[in-house]
């Protein structure tokens, strides 16, 4: 159930997401995730799944706080429109995953990015921002062929 309006509590809340988005090590593993992999097939995406890519445990840290946070507004804990203003960054990466979305579940985990595709598709602000990305995504994959 999604929470009318933001109150102090969801302003916490953003205001930790984003303390926790600034540790040395979380900044180091976005950037590699959001510079350094781009998947243009399942197997490039599938690759990252597997423990000796050198990028799975950035992308392991970024994809589960992303979900955690996804999770705080699927579950009404957290107001999505406030949340989303400032942290689109976890709609990039399911932009990133939608297309391979099944092959990822199939290989991985049935849950793999559930609570990004729930926040991407029921708020009106997932939709706005994952629409953005998903057409940045589109013209990178049609760029690199």
């Amino acid at each position: 159930m999604l929470k009318d309006s933001p109150d102090h509590h969801d302003a916490e809340l953003v205001l930790k997401l984003y303390e926790l988005r600034r540790e040395p090590l979380m900044r180091e593993a976005r950037t590699s995730v959001t510079t350094k992999f781009a998947p243009r097939t399942a197997e490039d995406f599938l690759a990252i799944l597997k423990h000796d890519h050198p990028l799975n445990a950035h992308y392991r840290q970024v994809s589960t706080y992303w979900e955690m946070a996804y999770g705080l507004i699927k579950h009404g804990v957290l107001h999505a429109d406030l949340a989303l203003e400032s942290n689109g960054e976890g709609m990039l990466l399911f932009a990133k995953a939608q297309p391979f979305l099944a092959e990822i579940r199939a290989a991985a985990n049935p849950r793999s990015f559930a609570n990004a595709e729930w926040v991407a598709t029921e708020t009106e602000a997932g939709k706005r921002i994952y629409a953005i990305f998903a057409e940045r995504q589109k013209k990178v994959m049609e760029a690199k062929k």
